[in-house]
Formats: C-alpha cells, sequence, structure tokens
C-alpha cells in the first residue's frame, strides 16, 4: 500500500491542458480556476502561484474524483475519495497519503474506521464485516490487525491480542449465555518448523485455540495477570463451550481479501497526481 495508484495520481499543470480562471500578477493560476488536462481529467478549484492549493474536486477520466483539501498540488486536509468500484474513503489527508482519521467503504461492503498512517490502517480503528455483522476493535499496525483487541461476533465475543491478523498467546471468549472460556492461542509444530525456513511468518496454518478453564463473566482483560480460578458447576463443561467457539482468525483473516486488493489497487491510483 505504499505506492500511489494511477486513478489517484493527477497531472502537473504548470504547463498543460487548458485554464479558465483567475492568476496572478507573475500569470500563474492563482485564486479560482477550471482546467482540462491532456489526459482527460478536469480539476475545478483554488490555485495559489500555480499550485492546487484550497478546496477543490478533481474528477479522473476512469470516473474516479476527489473533492477536498489541497496543498501544492497534493491531497491535504479533509477530502473524500470516490473510487470507480463504488468504494471511497472520506477523512484526512496529508502529502497525497491518507493520514489521520478516516472511514473507508469498500465495495463488498466492510467498513474501517479510525486511524491511517502514511495510507495504512495503523493506530486503532473498527472494521466491520458487512456480510456476518462481525466487528473487529482494536489495534492496527500498517495495515494488519496486530495488539490487543475484540472480535465481536453475533452472540459471543473473544479479547485477546493480535499479530499480523492472527490472534496468539492468552485470551478470552465472552458468550452471552454468562459465562467466559479462558485459554490461549498457539502455535503448532508445524507452523514453528515453516516459519524457521521461512523468511516471513507462514500465513497457511492458524493459530490453534487450547481451552483452559471456564468461569462466570469477569473483569479479567489480556494484560491482566492470570485468570480467575473458581469453577462453577451450573456452567456448560468445557468440551460444550469449546464445541462453540469459532478461531478468531476465520473472521479476522476475512478481512477480506477483496478489501485488501481494493486498497492495494486504489493506491496505485494515487499517483496520477503528479
Amino acid at each position: 500500500m505504499s505506492d500511489l495508484s494511477s486513478e489517484e495520481t493527477e497531472e502537473t499543470e504548470a504547463y498543460l491542458g487548458e485554464y479558465d480562471g483567475e492568476r496572478d500578477s507573475e500569470g500563474e493560476r492563482h485564486g479560482r480556476g477550471k482546467a482540462h488536462l491532456p489526459n482527460g481529467d478536469t480539476y475545478d478549484g483554488e490555485y495559489e502561484h500555480g499550485f492546487r492549493s484550497g478546496q477543490g474536486t478533481y474528477t479522473f477520466s476512469n470516473g474516479a474524483r476527489y473533492t477536498g483539501g489541497y496543498l501544492q498540488n497534493k491531497k491535504h486536509g479533509r477530502g473524500i475519495f470516490f473510487y470507480p468500484d463504488g468504494s471511497k474513503y472520506e477523512g484526512e489527508w496529508v502529502n497525497d497519503q491518507r493520514h489521520g482519521y478516516g472511514e473507508y467503504t469498500y465495495a463488498n461492503g466492510d467498513t474501517y474506521t479510525g486511524e491511517w498512517f502514511n495510507h495504512h490502517r495503523h493506530g486503532q480503528g473498527i472494521y466491520v464485516y458487512k456480510e456476518t455483522g462481525s466487528k473487529y476493535v482494536g489495534g492496527w499496525v500498517n495495515g494488519n490487525q496486530e495488539g490487543e483487541a475484540e472480535l465481536i461476533h453475533l452472540n459471543h465475543r473473544f479479547k485477546g491480542k493480535f499479530v499480523n491478523g492472527n490472534p496468539v498467546g492468552r485470551g478470552k471468549y465472552v458468550f452471552d449465555i454468562g459465562c467466559e472460556l479462558h485459554g490461549e492461542y498457539i502455535q503448532s509444530e508445524q507452523d514453528k518448523g515453516e516459519e524457521e525456513e521461512e523468511e516471513e511468518p507462514s500465513l497457511l496454518f492458524a493459530p490453534k485455540w487450547k481451552a483452559l478453564e471456564i468461569t462466570k463473566l469477569t473483569l479479567w482483560t489480556p494484560h491482566g495477570e492470570n485468570p480467575p480460578s473458581p469453577r462453577e458447576a451450573s456452567l456448560p463443561s468445557l468440551h460444550e463451550a469449546s464445541s462453540e467457539v469459532f478461531s478468531p482468525a476465520s473472521v479476522a483473516g476475512e478481512e477480506d481479501e477483496g478489501s485488501r486488493e481494493e486498497e492495494e489497487t486504489q493506491d496505485q491510483e494515487d499517483q496520477g497526481e503528479e
């Protein structure tokens, strides 16, 4: 996601295209104006000494459109970008990058609302899966789910830690029926062996959940020392509760291939505005 994409890349206007608007004493575009570029793109907005600066709307020949702030030909400040596939980003920009706080709506209906850093989901954010209604609330690093988080499903939640989109270590499932299943996600020996052979961790095998104890609802969180120990006879058996649990990786990993591909494609669009 580091590369900007052709849809979001605008042409330099200094000596290109037709221009109708205000100019300064040096003859540079300055004030309000409209430009028609050789590639079919158009810009209607504010200029400052020859640069798009201020508020404006840039329409791409492929149907993409950006409306918002500019600073020296770069998207800067608040703005909204509409992509040809129906997805959109609305939020803060810095130096042509999604940076700050914003909401991305993907073509499949998924949404991410939260912090961005240099075009990546980074910091704290909420990803909502349109198809299932599940929701990931927590940390992100360079576009991946990472850090302490909560994965919320229809009738239960998982609280724990994630690394590169997968749950790791201690965590707990909280069920709406009034109990918690404490345990940990561990990596299989097969996974470990593969990781030693590869430069990057293998994503072919999801971590395995190891159930440890069932308790009543508590305030224990992933960074607590130990889960409470007393068991309640009225609570379901460990086997019964374990059978209800689905790996958070199955949903977190869904994040979703479509949305990741869309962002990667759209990042290639950002470079057209040079």
